[in-house]
């Protein structure tokens, strides 16, 4: 299985493929921009040239983008509502100038509206940003939800009708988290409950429409409907999950990026990408 990371790109976008190849990635995942703010300082040549000369020169492949989490494509509030889809389409942008494989998005919340009013402005949302952003290298993932609150995507139904309705299908897919999928009450952690969710995804998802996981052990119990990752193998998912997805026809030939907390082992002082990838490779 190909495996990697979310990596900082502090210092540069560059800097971001050292650190993945450091930690023993096959993959990257990134934030071109600040994600926690709408601006974004403009990409110039020299960045994305720096950027490509870094990965052709490592073996680091497969990149990706998150976009910002500030994007709500489900917000009944007009100004935020398109505030988001200008701020995706900048990313859309940004990823393509990058020649990224895909941008992941969380879908968003409903708030004070309904579920079908929230799916339906996703898929108006999203259509938008695509019909303005000329096609490229990258493929708008939605990402699967826990399901706190208002958060739409924590079903695969939800997400069949977000993929159906928004235009330009081949621009689009589905970046499936495991901590996510297990909090929004998918049963992953056992073969019985991991097949359930397989046939879940072949009946209501279109071929291929899953181009990435993200592999996050959950610090939450089955349905808790909360979002919080722990590292792989030492939460409450535990390390068959894991075995189920790297083996599987499908989801095992795709890249995995783990999004666990940064850091040492105060134990042995190894770094935790390190230690889940090892963990990730030694179930192969």
């Amino acid at each position: 299985m190909i495996l990697g990371s979310h990596v900082s790109v502090a210092g540069g976008l560059a800097k971001g493929v050292a650190r993945a190849e450091a930690v023993g990635c096959d993959c990257i995942q990134v934030f071109t921009k600040n994600n926690n703010q709408w601006r974004a300082k403009p990409l110039v040549e020299d960045d994305i040239t720096a950027w490509n000369d870094a990965l052709s020169a490592s073996s680091v492949g497969r990149p990706i983008a998150h976009a910002s989490y500030l994007i709500n494509m489900a917000s009944p509030k007009d100004e935020l509502f398109q505030k988001s889809i200008d701020a995706l389409v900048i990313e859309l942008e940004r990823a393509n100038a990058l020649t990224l494989e895909g941008l992941v998005v969380h879908p968003g919340a409903f708030t004070d509206s309904s579920e079908s009013e929230g799916l339906d402005r996703i898929v108006d949302a999203a259509s938008e940003a695509l019909g303005r952003v000329e096609p490229g290298s990258c493929r708008l993932l939605l990402e699967n939800t826990a399901g706190q609150g208002s958060c739409l995507g924590h079903t695969f139904e939800q997400l069949a009708y977000m993929l159906d309705g928004i235009e330009q299908a081949d621009r689009i897919g589905i970046c499936l988290d495991t901590c996510h999928a297990f909090a929004a009450g998918y049963e992953i952690n056992t073969k019985e409950g991991f097949v359930d969710m397989r046939k879940k995804i072949d009946r209501l998802l279109p071929e291929n429409s899953i181009a990435a996981l993200h592999l996050n052990d959950s610090k939450k119990p089955l349905g808790s409907r909360v979002d919080r990752h722990e590292h792989i193998g030492r939460g409450e998912i535990g390390v068959d999950a894991f075995r189920f997805v790297t083996e599987d026809s499908l989801l095992g030939k795709l890249p995995g990026y783990l999004e666990t907390e940064k850091g040492t082992d105060e134990e042995t002082g190894e770094d935790w990408d390190v230690i889940n990838l090892r963990v990730l490779r030694d179930m192969e």
